[in-house]
């Protein structure tokens, strides 16, 4: 069945969802039923894991914190944790296929190198700007998002900011939650979840969730398989040990975009797919960790976390087009076209194949130093190494040709074949941080935090003769070395003062660095072999406040991000120099109410500048422009009422500004917005149906 809706993104969906049946029925359960949306209060008086290894609640922090609860993420219908996360203030999603669809962008930067994605506080290292996993939000439990520098929790590549997602973990009393949908593009849903204990020491949860869509363009299937599973052994209060394991199997669909004609979209062929017809796209990803939690004393509580990380994903597209005009030209550089007609290029096939084996650890240790002064300090290191085999095409992805824009053949991939190993990389990270809080009384306290960071890249490059076989190998980088290294000292020191215990002021100075590239897939470009990472600091000042006794909350904070150290060329005739810089500031506010009559209210919303400070690139200046996918302008609003009788209705609103797809800012996108509503009648506390 194909959708004839303008708007795919903000369908209804038809579904069927019996959650938290209970086996072992309690009051806190009976709360949790499956009309409620999550929390009302922005969770600023809930500890966060992300905003500090400290276990402070976002009122104590001197940063922006949000956290999404995963009910409210699934009763509002979100599809992939992309959706769910850019309902946060400042996030904006820039997902496309060549990322893994999860690139974001916070504050003003964009992208994997950005925008740091965690999963229970372990950081996952991207391959050429690509992150796959996790993306159904079914066994999420939250999502927490840290706005601004985080490269001393967390390390490089988190100068916008950093995403948490928190799974859920086995639960007590013993529950099943299961949710089976069917919607408009033959889109369907069906997941289940069950968790409890098994003994008084041993806990479980497991959940399954698997999705599919014929899209809403030609050939635009896609499917996905989500399974994770826990087991938690407790034999004291004191101490907990947890086996967890994740696996995710993505088959995205495959479409790259649609060309417009004479500049605008042509209702003729917006839903059609110009890919190839034997087009492929695969990822597959397979998670492992162990943590030991101990709680030694009063004042001491030790943590380590054991986990393997594995990635296979595959491109077979051809991937590149553009509309012909009358003179023969397309805005990609073709020329001497057939007017009218689409240029298609690029028949790109590429294999990443990854494994991320690495160990955290951290010490707390809380202090009272007399009357009301306390201090809090956490002492830990990180230690990962990843393996990357890495495939492609790109000497032979030479296949273009031209099609009517509205009844062609796509075709098949050529040289599919020559999608060989290239090169491998071995990536070693080492870290130590600390993080120190001193309260001095009950209304003013100073936190702050340092982290140092080595990281050790080894690449090598393959070559081939025309019958495929390997010639040789070499090693990447110049002058006969056979590493590159990098570090980096990051540090963060702010102030909160509580007049109240419900009210914050804080400010705070930190410090963070992006690399370049990827680190894992580090450049062999030996002028650019010498550089360091791009170094950048923030100034960020905000409030919080919980009021109504606790039924409504509100933050709002100011800030301003410098980025140093951006590669440049003054003349196409002038070395590479890293003497670039960019910045953005901006404000962000949230607010969430729960009003009398059943009435909740979520709304966030942001405004920044964001441009290139000093940036000449070929000789070009492009000095005042904006970097290309930064929206500066982005809203949300979400209303919730709960009816008598088991009723409930739900709306939404997302609005995205307008930003540019190039440095030089010729090719703008323009704003848009996205409505959600849905309709709900629960027939008990335990099954409901949704509209």
């Amino acid at each position: 069945m194909k959708s004839n809706h303008l708007l795919p993104l903000g369908i209804g969906l038809l579904a069927l969802s019996m959650t938290h049946v209970a086996m072992a029925e309690t009051a806190a359960e009976a709360e949790a039923n499956i009309l409620v949306t999550g929390r009302t209060d922005l969770g600023l008086n809930l500890p966060s894991e992300t905003g500090s290894r400290l276990g402070l609640t976002p009122l104590e922090l001197p940063a922006s914190i949000a956290t999404i609860d995963g009910a409210a993420i699934r009763a509002r219908g979100d599809m992939t944790v992309v959706e769910a996360v850019s309902r946060a203030p400042g996030v904006t999603a820039i997902a496309n296929p060549g990322n893994g669809n999860t690139a974001l962008s916070m504050r003003g930067f964009t992208g994997q190198g950005s925008v740091l994605q965690l999963v229970d506080g372990i950081r996952l290292f991207p391959t050429a700007g690509t992150i796959t996993f996790p993306t159904d939000p079914w066994n999420v439990e939250r999502i927490e998002v840290l706005s601004g520098p985080s490269s001393v929790l967390y390390g490089q590549g988190a100068l916008g900011g950093a995403i948490n997602i928190v799974t859920k973990k086995p639960d007590e009393p013993q529950r099943v939650d299961v949710e089976a949908s069917y919607g408009s593009q033959d889109t369907a849903h069906l997941a289940a979840g069950i968790g409890g204990p098994l003994t008084d020491s041993i806990g479980y949860r497991f959940d399954a969730s698997y999705r599919r869509s014929d899209g809403w363009v030609d050939r635009g299937q896609s499917e996905s398989l989500s399974l994770s599973g826990a087991i938690r052994f407790t034999p004291s209060d004191s101490f907990s040990l947890t086996l967890r394991g994740d696996y995710g199997d993505i088959k995205p669909m495959e479409y790259f975009g649609t060309p417009l004609i004479d500049g605008q979209i042509d209702d003729r062929n917006k839903r059609r797919n110009y890919n190839v017809g034997d087009a492929n796209m695969h990822f597959r990803d397979d998670r492992l960790t162990l943590t030991a939690e101990w709680q030694v004393s009063d004042s001491i509580a030790l943590t380590n976390a054991v986990y393997r990380l594995s990635n296979k994903r595959r491109w077979y597209n051809l991937e590149s087009y553009c509309w012909i005009g009358a003179d023969g030209d397309c805005p990609n550089g073709y020329g001497g076209g057939t007017p009218g007609q689409i240029y298609r290029a690029d028949n790109l096939g590429i294999i990443h194949d990854t494994r991320q084996l690495g160990d955290q650890a951290n010490a707390r240790i809380s202090t009272q130093l007399g009357g009301s002064m306390s201090n809090d300090l956490v002492l830990g290191f990180d230690v990962n190494h990843i393996k990357l085999d890495y495939s492609h095409n790109f000497a032979f992805a030479n296949q273009s040709n031209e099609v009517d824009p509205f009844v062609f053949d796509p075709g098949t991939m050529e040289n599919r074949a020559d999608t060989l190993p290239r090169y491998l990389t071995r990536t070693t990270e080492w870290s130590v941080f600390a993080e120190d809080r001193l309260k001095i009384s009950d209304q003013f306290s100073l936190v702050g935090g340092f982290r140092y960071e080595e990281d050790r890249v080894k690449r090598r490059n393959f070559f081939y003769d025309s019958n495929g076989n390997i010639t040789g190998e070499v090693n990447a980088f110049p002058n006969g070395m056979t590493q590159r290294e990098l570090d980096n000292f990051t540090w963060r020191a702010g102030a909160v003062y509580q007049p109240t215990p419900t009210l914050s002021f804080y400010g705070q100075y930190s410090t963070g660095v992006d690399p370049l590239g990827t680190l894992t897939t580090f450049t062999t470009n030996a002028t650019q072999f010498y550089f360091t990472n791009a170094k950048g600091d923030q100034i960020e000042a905000g409030v919080k406040a919980s009021f109504l006794d606790g039924k409504g909350s509100a933050t709002l904070a100011v800030y301003k991000i410098v980025k140093k150290d951006l590669v440049a060329q003054r003349t196409p005739t002038s070395p590479v120099e890293q003497i670039g810089q960019q910045s953005s500031k901006g404000i962000e506010a949230a607010i969430a109410l729960a009003l009398p009559g059943g009435l909740s209210i979520d709304a966030n919303g942001t405004v920044l500048d964001a441009e290139y400070d000093d940036y000449i690139s070929g000789g070009t200046n492009y000095s005042g422009n904006t970097p290309p996918d930064v929206p500066e302008t982005a809203a949300n609003l979400w209303l919730t009422w709960q009816g008598l009788g088991g009723i409930r209705a739900q709306a939404g609103l997302r609005y995205v500004g307008k930003r540019y797809s190039d440095t030089a800012n010729n090719f703008r996108v323009p704003a848009y917005a996205v409505v959600d509503a849905s309709l709900s009648y629960a027939f008990t506390d335990n099954v409901a149906v949704d509209l």
